[in-house]
């Protein structure tokens, strides 16, 4: 097994305001942190980046969203969203990074990569943008291995601690990307609920694990063991993405969980082995939520070491 953590300083460009819980620092202090041991690929530009990213959103939210920076527009949309001169060019980048990491998993057998890339992307919505997200890197994955390498099952696992509304809302009408959540409930952004499981033809192929707050690592193991692992195992994917909050951490600013560093470290080597069984060990995780700086280094670290098998 063969894995890497893909990044790019570009998405250090975006700026928020003091206060902001997902600042550059979030992403600066998980890369510091993790300086040794590590197999970091930085930088490069992917060809099919703007085709990517206008097969999940509408033509003119991106539009909008481009011309809003260049007027040099405060927020987009609403205050969750600030807006900096370099907001574009980091979110961009963001999902060029993916792209690359989706390709290189491709290629490389036993290959498996972490997307350390920022800002995050579950909550941005086909046409808005949402919760510190302005383009949903998840989805854009998932769609570009259906479009362009012809999968025609695709599974997504989000284990932050927040719903993943805009992933969920882009592909619940279609059976053929799976998208599994464990969050929070009730909590932000409101959705998520266990009746919601899909719509349409993607009747099914939504499953939503809401857990009340306070839960930790004895009631995730259970519910990736009995519920999540089984889902997509029986869904049968070609790939499996992954939507990496690491705002369960028991102290986590943001979140209402008591998750720990053996935990996450647990979670990375049930996915490890689940993408060994299902989907030739195709495995892309992508960083979204985290907001302790201190501790998210620690975190995805743990998380990394269980995807190798060197434990939490």
């Amino acid at each position: 097994m063969t894995q890497r953590i893909f990044t790019d300083d570009r998405c250090l460009e975006h700026r928020v305001p003091f206060g902001y819980p997902e600042s550059h620092q979030r992403l600066e202090a998980m890369l510091d942190g993790l300086t040794t041991g590590w197999a970091v690929v930085r930088g490069g530009e992917h060809d099919g980046v703007e085709r990517a990213i206008a097969a999940v959103h509408d033509g003119r939210y991106v539009e909008s969203f481009r011309r809003a920076v260049e007027r040099r527009d405060g927020l987009l949309g609403s205050s969750d969203n600030p807006l900096s001169q370099g907001t574009w060019i980091a979110a961009r980048a963001a999902a060029e990074t993916t792209l690359r990491a989706v390709d290189w998993v491709l290629d490389t057998p036993g290959g498996e990569a972490f997307v350390a890339v920022r800002p995050p992307g579950h909550h941005a919505e086909r046409s808005m943008a949402m919760g510190f997200c302005y383009f949903n890197n998840v989805a854009i994955a998932a769609e570009y291995l259906v479009r362009q390498h012809g999968m025609e099952r695709v599974a997504v696992f989000d284990f932050d601690v927040h719903h993943g509304n805009g992933t969920q809302h882009i592909f619940e009408s279609r059976p053929d990307v799976l998208y599994v959540s464990v969050h929070q409930w009730p909590f932000y952004p409101g959705t998520g609920s266990a009746d919601e499981i899909g719509r349409g033809a993607g009747k099914g192929a939504t499953l939503n694990i809401p857990l009340p707050g306070g839960r930790g690592d004895d009631e995730y193991r259970d519910v990736l063991s009995q519920r999540v692992l089984p889902a997509i195992t029986a869904f049968s994917p070609q790939a499996l993405l992954v939507s990496a909050g690491f705002d369960a951490w028991r102290a986590d600013p943001l979140g209402g969980m008591r998750v720990t560093e053996v935990g996450f470290g647990e979670w990375g080597g049930m996915l490890r082995r689940l993408a060994d069984s299902c989907c030739d060990g195709r495995l892309v995780s992508l960083l979204e939520g985290g907001y302790d700086l201190a501790a998210l280094p620690v975190l995805v670290g743990s998380f990394l070491r269980g995807e190798s098998g060197s434990g939490p």
